[in-house]
């Protein structure tokens, strides 16, 4: 992805939030100047990948096969006694896709957190780390009720609303009608080996360089020295 995409994502996602009277944290807004003088006492945000977050999968077509978030805390799988939890906002505009996918160790709760219309989630159980099971109901909880659906459902959730994906199920979500603010609290995020996809994609984007960043993204943190 250029970075001038990028930049022009994150400022309409800034326009969006403000909108939403969502505020993200203080760090969110640091220019790649003030990264520069940030010490150690900043290593969670840095090795726990805190912060702005997009991609396109190697797709390369941001619109319609995407992903934008933003990572507001989260634990480490290498620090077993540190935070077992996960925090993030997503922004999803009609007509974007994720790719089909699940987790074997995290657990996750996905809430629609308003901007208008319904958020789709289709579901399926996993056979493995590729094959989704098309004959298998499939177990959810949707804000407290327990229950099971077919293979391939899609299920709808209003404003306000809110499902548990367990480990092993896959899911992708879209919405029709408007950009939705997504959360997602879960267990620890691993976006580097707990994201499994039915087809093999990479999950972070290399970046062309056609203007300074905005905004470091998560994926920049690496660069700093």
């Amino acid at each position: 992805m250029k970075r001038s995409v990028v930049n022009r994502h994150i400022r309409e996602v800034k326009e969006f939030l403000a909108g939403m009277r969502f505020t993200l944290p203080p760090f969110a807004y640091w220019s790649p100047g003030e990264w520069e003088g940030k010490g150690g006492e900043y290593d969670e945000i840095r090795d726990n990948l805190l912060g702005w977050d997009i991609t396109d999968f190697g797709r390369g077509d941001f619109d319609k096969f995407g992903f934008f978030l933003f990572t507001i805390r989260n634990g480490n799988v290498r620090v077993p006694s540190g935070k077992p939890y996960a925090e993030k906002i997503l922004i999803v505009k009609p007509g974007q896709k994720n790719p089909n996918h699940f987790h074997k160790s995290k657990m996750e709760d996905i809430i629609n957190r308003g901007g208008g219309g319904d958020l789709k989630i289709r579901l399926y159980r996993s056979i493995d780390d590729r094959t989704p099971d098309l004959k298998s109901d499939v177990p959810i909880s949707v804000d407290g009720r327990n229950f099971t659906v077919k293979a391939g459902t899609v299920v709808s959730l209003g404003a306000g609303e809110s499902i548990t994906l367990y480990q092993g199920v896959f899911h992708h979500f879209w919405c029709d009608e408007s950009t939705l603010l997504l959360g997602e609290v879960s267990m620890v995020n691993d976006d580097h080996n707990d994201n499994f996809f039915e087809e093999e994609l990479g999950r972070f984007p290399a970046i062309e360089e056609d203007e300074k960043p905005l905004h470091l993204l998560v994926g920049d943190y690496k660069k700093l020295t």
